[in-house]
């Protein structure tokens, strides 16, 4: 295993794969790449990719080349224009190209292998002219050989191959079934003409076309689904605009995105897409940023705002700087994110791994046991079709999809609704959590001290307190002078210069205002300024409690009021909160605050008393996870990514809320880019329906197996007569890994 040293000097290449048609497919190429010294490879049969973290000095031509040599390709990355001018890479011109000539043979397949059963039949058709057996045979042999050498060389190629590179996977299973059917029917055909003396017996060219073409149908509808179960990555991709409008040497220009550099200053306009992040330079706008946040609801932005690449400029003209541009932005961040999360494996996987890895080797060897059994007690019929019966029906596909296209759509869906997932492990776990951790702090409340309350106690009116005191505080950085700034514009006044501005750090300000002496603060800055609050004292004694901060204004050195400022909380973290007490996680709460300003916000967001831990610094606060975890617990923390680091690590889950920010996505499992509540649960919720749809896939995958294989066998023929043809067993096995990817595309209905 790689230590930590050696992760210093580590690179992770993702490769897509051509070939692999089965979960067997992966697990030799997976193997393969993990005998290369140092190397961690986890190859995904159902997103197509290997994902191999590797020692430096281990190049990509070197992992492409053990890719080769186990009998398989790699798709490049060029990009060759497609016909309606948009730029296609030459993996998905190369897919295209691959899924159109599927299509075609399954058509042809379909067709020669409809002529060849109504051939096989025309004797027992009324009116059908008599022909000779003979004859027919010949005419079905000839109609076989396209779909046999034609139709069906995938299977032929594949399993040449895998006896090459002494491997076995679906396409030995599919080949042996139907080349045993053609080469019987072959020899029954020209016997006479070989010299051969065989029994009165059939033939079963109907057998090896019919299997082979619906086979490949499932292939074709299997590879169309898994399309569909990546679509978010497609989607997510085609949101970047084409082009940018940048000012240089004091022009304004069009340029491809791919030529924009950090430190241009590029010009959006409304209904335009920002081609990628920055800050704003001048002017204004409502940013549409649903399409990285999850959040419908347009965000305001104003000159120093940060902007995102591929969100929509609703309203307003603006100039911004560009920060990041290219695999740096946001957007190509959280693709490369899903990307990961997709190709990544669950724990729940490695009971199908396992199977997968020995599955072939079981099913020849059942399939020769039926054989020799049938033979003896039957008959070279009965053996015969039992023997092909066995291989046909056997399905390691099934198996090999159950778990990762799941994950695929269950990763992709929450990229959409602004939840980053990053690996299928922590989709797994999260939906395990009986204990939530919630920071106070912009994570129940919004994390910005606003105005709640102005109590007024002199002749003014309330809007010229407020005005005078947020006039006196128009210089001051103190989180609360500017939430008393931000109150004053909401209501639209009109501020004064403040003359003699004198802050006290720790108290407040003091200000001349039109002429006015503003002062501005706590109980401490009162008794120092000599102003008698006494009247005001039962006033902001019931402030305090509500977990508001009351901030005295004396105007003229007389008390003229209290404004109560309060870190708010969210609009929808008492529904989220209730909504996971009802579903039995117990909802704990963090802060820093004291007691009786904690269990004030615990009160209005639903928080029991008893769940508040009150007074915690942020380096206990990883304490505090770990002995919720002594109890029993299974602990998801969730906090802003950033003084929460510790706590996030310790905790089974760590769950980063933030607006996209770098470091939140490196810190957490889970990234809440909205930093909704509302979301966190949405994301507990999509857990829970990822791992219930995995539950049915692989109670399906191995349902099928575990009883069909011995009808195919033919345990039911002693008792029944009935033996599984094997045209029908053919159809079942592309049925099932149609079923399995079919039943995780639901989660793409899913409301989250």
């Amino acid at each position: 295993m790689p230590t930590e040293e050696d992760n210093l000097d580590r690179t992770k290449t993702t490769l897509h794969i051509k070939g692999m048609h089965c979960a067997s497919c992966a697990m030799v190429i997976e193997n393969n790449l993990n005998k290369m010294p140092d190397t961690n490879a986890v190859v995904n049969y159902a997103s197509e990719k290997a994902t191999v973290e590797a020692p430096d000095d281990i190049t990509r031509e070197q992992i492409v080349k053990t890719i080769r040599d186990s009998g398989y390709d790699v798709y490049e990355n060029e990009s060759n224009p497609d016909p309606e001018g948009m730029e296609m890479t030459a993996e998905e011109a190369e897919r295209t190209k691959d899924l159109k000539e599927l299509k075609t043979k399954v058509i042809a397949g379909g067709f020669l292998a409809a002529a060849i059963m109504i051939l096989g039949n025309l004797n027992f058709i009324p009116g059908a002219p008599e022909i000779p057996m003979k004859t027919l045979n010949i005419l079905m042999f000839l109609l076989t050989l396209p779909v046999q050498f034609w139709v069906g060389k995938v299977f032929i190629s594949g399993f040449l191959k895998g006896l090459k590179h002494r491997n076995a996977n679906m396409d030995t299973l599919i080949a042996i079934g139907t080349l045993t059917a053609f080469i019987f029917s072959s020899a029954v055909t020209f016997a006479e003409e070989l010299g051969i003396k065989l029994p009165e017996v059939g033939t079963y060219f109907d057998v090896s076309a019919v299997v082979i073409t619906l086979v490949l149908l499932g292939k074709y509808f299997e590879a169309r689904a898994k399309g569909r179960a990546n679509s978010a990555i497609k989607k997510l991709a085609g949101l970047n605009p084409k082009t940018a409008k940048v000012i240089r040497n004091g022009k304004e220009m069009d340029i491809p995105i791919e030529e924009v550099v950090v430190g241009d200053e590029i010009i959006v306009r409304p209904g335009e897409k920002i081609p990628v992040d920055g800050v704003i330079l001048s002017g204004e706008s409502t940013i549409d940023e649903s399409m990285v946040t999850g959040e419908s609801i347009p965000v305001d932005k104003i000159k120093g705002a940060k902007v995102y690449g591929a969100t929509i400029n609703r309203s307003g003209s603006f100039t911004f700087k560009a920060e990041k541009v290219g695999k740096d932005t946001l957007l190509a961040q959280i693709i490369k994110l899903v990307e990961e999360a997709q190709g990544s494996r669950a724990p729940i996987q490695k009971l199908a791994d396992l199977i997968s890895g020995y599955f072939v080797p079981i099913v020849i060897s059942i399939a020769i046991a039926t054989f020799v059994i049938w033979y003896i007690f039957a008959g070279l019929t009965i053996a015969l079709l039992a023997m092909v019966a066995v291989v046909v029906i056997a399905c390691p596909c099934a198996l090999g999809l159950a778990t990762p296209t799941a994950i695929m759509v269950g990763a992709g869906k929450g990229a959409e609704n602004g939840i980053l997932i990053k690996d299928a492990e922590s989709l797994e776990r999260f939906q395990k959590v009986n204990a939530l951790l919630l920071d106070k702090t912009g994570t129940i409340t919004k994390g910005e001290p606003e105005v709640v309350d102005v109590h007024n106690a002199s002749n003014l009116s309330e809007n010229e307190l407020v005005r005078l005191s947020a006039s006196a505080e128009k210089r001051s950085e103190h989180p609360l002078g500017e939430a008393v700034v931000r109150e004053a514009e909401k209501r639209k006044l009109i501020l004064s210069d403040p003359k003699n501005f004198k802050s006290i750090p720790g108290q407040g300000v003091r200000a001349n205002v039109d002429g006015k002496t503003v002062i501005k603060g706590n109980a401490k800055l009162m008794k120092l300024e000599k102003i008698d609050i006494s009247s005001l004292k039962k006033e902001c004694d019931g402030l305090a409690k509500e977990g508001k901060t009351p901030v005295f204004v004396a105007v003229d050195g007389r008390a003229a009021g209290i404004i109560a400022i309060a870190d708010t909380i969210k609009s929808d973290s008492h529904a989220a909160i209730k909504n996971f007490e009802d579903s039995s996680v117990n909802v704990y709460m963090i802060t820093g605050d004291n007691e009786n300003t904690a269990k004030a916000i615990a009160q209005k967001a639903g928080i029991k008393p008893e769940h508040v831990f009150a007074e915690v610094a942020p380096k206990d606060k990883e304490k505090k996870v770990k002995e919720l975890q002594k109890k029993g617990y299974k602990v998801a923390m969730v906090g802003d990514g950033i003084n929460d680091a510790p706590a996030l690590a310790a905790a089974d889950i760590g769950i980063a809320m933030g607006t996209g920010t770098d470091i939140a996505m490196e810190t957490g499992q889970i990234t809440i880019m909205n930093g909704s509540l509302g979301s966190t649960y949405s994301a507990w919720g999509l857990s829970r329906k990822t791992m219930k749809i995995i539950r049915q896939n692989l109670f399906w995958a191995f349902g099928y197996n575990v009883i069909l294989i011995p009808v195919a066998a033919g345990i039911l023929y002693p008792f029944t007569g009935v033996l599984l043809n094997p045209m029908i067993a053919s159809a079942a096995m592309a049925a099932s890994s149609v079923t399995v990817v079919s039943n995780s595309l639901r989660l793409r209905r899913t409301k989250i």
